[in-house]
């Protein structure tokens, strides 16, 4: 198939991108970004510099994601992800900061930002009522290519993604996990340096997310392509290549899930109270009994579930069975988590914190 021109420059976007040398611009950068719900956005720059306010979506983060790196963006809600989705994404301006993809200034030049974006949003947006092929098309001209290239690339998308006996169909007619591929496909007819997905595991059960991470790992091995996602889920996050951990606003971890993990270098106990126990009295009674306690060592109650962290591990389970025994219903030692990490680094599980940014999105409705 012959190359249109804007795969031309698409290619030699990814081959100065992807070759090895310090002058080599990050994928994504990020300077002291914020972003305020409340804040006044300037003229022509579309951001100021004035300090952040308490209720900053986005609080001077900073970071670099390399060419071809799998990135994700792990936070509860209201922890900024869609925020920082939506900047990178040309679809709203930082109140001060700046944000660039491949060193073009998302706010200074949106235009040739887009151009090497592939987005997928968290909501579908498919056309429920075309087929798989129409979708294709229909995006592809949005994008400016036409005539047999056009065809010729959806086609081949539509096979590479598992669709193309099923391309006459109507997308109504599409499982959960049919209907994200097809949004991936969609984003990558123009053929993206960068594809950005925010929540991309929504909808989608456990066989939808497998099928959905080979897809990602494949577009990246075959094409050369950066991935940026934001999720809330540990399982999707444990499988990018470096994370970054968002908590109300701020940037307070970037690492590989690994390096994450190893932060917390003393086994986690996990303690189940016997039936009829109050979990918080046995929390209280088990951190008199054992403190003091380091910081993010401490017993901390987990729904209903006792968690904490102890460098001796077995022999310490065993000590609290001698105290507690009847207490308890059942005792767990494993490595640390990611779950584990946000609680140590905030105070708080990620699944509270979800809850409490979906009440403070209600209540600013």
């Amino acid at each position: 198939m012959a190359e249109t021109a804007h795969e031309c420059e698409n290619r030699e976007i990814h081959r100065r991108h992807h070759e090895v040398g310090d002058d080599t611009p990050a994928a994504i950068r990020l300077e002291s970004l914020g972003y305020s719900y409340r804040g006044s956005i300037s003229r022509g720059t579309g951001r100021d510099h004035s300090t952040a306010s308490a209720d900053a979506a986005l609080d001077g983060v900073s970071l670099d994601v390399a060419a071809g790196e799998i990135f994700g963006v792990l936070g509860p809600n209201g922890s900024g992800k869609t925020t920082l989705f939506r900047i990178l994404a040309t679809m709203m301006r930082p109140t001060h900061g700046r944000a660039s993809v491949f060193g073009d200034d998302v706010a200074g030049r949106p235009h040739q930002v887009r151009a090497q974006l592939g987005v997928v949003f968290q909501q579908p947006s498919v056309d429920l009522k075309l087929t798989a092929w129409e979708n294709m098309i229909h995006q592809g001209r949005l994008y400016g290519l036409r005539g047999p290239e056009l065809r010729e690339r959806a086609g081949m998308l539509l096979e590479r993604f598992g669709l193309l006996d099923r391309r006459r169909d109507l997308i109504e007619t599409f499982s959960g996990g049919m209907r994200r591929r097809l949004e991936v496909a969609k984003a990558m007819l123009h053929d993206p340096c960068l594809l950005l997905l925010d929540e991309p595991e929504t909808g989608l059960d456990p066989a939808g997310r497998r099928d959905l991470w080979k897809l990602l790992e494949s577009v990246r091995a075959q094409r050369n392509v950066t991935v940026a996602l934001t999720t809330h889920l540990m399982e999707q996050a444990q499988r990018c290549d470096r994370l970054a951990i968002l908590n109300r606003g701020r940037l307070i971890a970037l690492d590989s899930p690994a390096g994450l993990t190893g932060r917390i270098g003393a086994p986690v106990i996990r303690i189940e109270p016997a039936t009829g126990q109050d979990a918080g009295q046995l929390r209280d009674a088990i951190e008199q009994r054992f403190g003091p306690w380091t910081e993010g060592a401490v017993p901390t109650l987990v729904g209903g579930t006792i968690r904490l962290q102890n460098a001796k591990g077995a022999a310490f389970a065993v000590e609290l069975s001698a105290a507690f025994g009847e207490r308890i219903q059942s005792t767990t030692i494993g490595r640390a988590t990611l779950e584990d990490v946000f609680l140590h680094l905030t105070g708080h599980t990620l699944l509270g914190d979800a809850r409490r940014g979906e009440a403070l999105r209600h209540e600013g409705t």
